[in-house]
């Protein structure tokens, strides 16, 4: 056992010595459309970690949380474009997974990342899927908080959830969805009242304020639709569950207890990846990086760790 220990750990070292670790601090990226904002963070040792956001068209202030991971590894955050600290766009050729695929690895080659952890929440599941997809060999482990692999899946789901909020709420809902006009306040109203039951019931506020403030709506209701639970953008019919089974990296399946997603459906999604590891995290609604801050963290770093050893003894 001791000699098995040994080598797992040499292998381990000859791996982080492959490349020499990205520079500290941050940094902006050109891109297809622009500029990305990135940020690298922490300590070199263990594989590196990159933080893929939600939305589409949102940014990465949620999370920050997970750069406490910094004290074992490098720690990558980012905002994809058109998004965040990001080049704002309105291009709607580039609102497709390709492009921020292709986004994706053009900053791991720019940072000189040989392979690194994956770490995907909502619309950043199905980026980090498709990422791994294309590009197994880069990916070390993945993690997906919140997967959103099926949308019509997640839109019956939504739609139930939409029974539970206030009668004056879903009114306003049905005028909008049969008028097509999205920006009455009361539809506003009814999608404020959603977010604090399911999508985030402990926001940062600083974070929460930065993240509307630079929100880039057209990628949204492009790619999305005017709200969580009105889908009618590029991803509506979206649906992977057929190629779960094929992921054959470390894979940790996260999902919050009041979650819009939904933990019967992530469950069965986890279900189909070999060997993945599934976990709710308790109180939680959509944002767990905010909601169940240091459960996440502490659930994610066990993760890695583990899949860090794995790929210790593969290697």
């Amino acid at each position: 056992m001791a000699r098995y220990a040994m080598l797992s750990l040499l292998a381990l070292a000859a791996c982080n010595r492959a490349a020499a670790p990205p520079p500290l601090g941050e940094g902006r990226l050109a891109v297809n459309g622009g500029r990305i904002w990135y940020k690298v963070s922490g300590t070199a040792g263990r594989t590196p970690l990159v933080l893929l956001h939600g939305g589409p068209g949102f940014s990465s202030f949620y999370l920050k949380a997970f750069e406490d991971l910094g004290d074992e590894r490098i720690v990558v955050r980012y905002d994809q474009l058109g998004g965040g600290k990001s080049d704002t766009t309105s291009d709607t050729t580039l609102f497709t997974i390709a492009h921020f695929v292709r986004e994706l690895d053009s900053l791991r080659s720019h940072l000189g990342i040989q392979k690194w952890h994956v770490l995907g929440h909502s619309w950043g599941t199905i980026l980090a899927l498709e990422y791994y997809r294309a590009h197994p060999d880069r990916v070390a482990s993945l993690t997906f908080g919140s997967p959103v692999f099926d949308i019509p899946a997640y839109e019956r789901r939504a739609r139930e959830l939409l029974a539970t909020i206030s009668k004056p709420s879903q009114q306003a809902v049905r005028v909008a969805e049969a008028t097509n006009k999205y920006d009455a306040p009361a539809y506003q109203n009814a999608i404020n009242e959603f977010y604090g039951l399911y999508v985030f019931r402990h926001p940062v506020q600083a974070d929460l304020d930065s993240s509307f403030a630079t929100f880039n709506n057209r990628i949204y209701t492009y790619m999305q639709g005017p709200s969580e639970f009105t889908i009618t953008g590029t991803l509506k019919q979206y649906d992977v569950t057929s190629l779960l089974p094929q992921i054959h990296t470390p894979t940790l399946v996260t999902v919050g207890e009041f979650d819009e997603v939904g933990p019967e459906l992530v469950r069965a999604h986890a279900g189909a990846i070999p060997g993945a590891r599934y976990e709710v995290l308790a109180g939680s609604a959509h944002i767990t990086p905010w909601d169940a801050r240091d459960a996440n963290v502490r659930v994610v770093r066990q993760f890695l760790r583990s899949a860090d050893s794995l790929n210790a003894v593969a290697n």
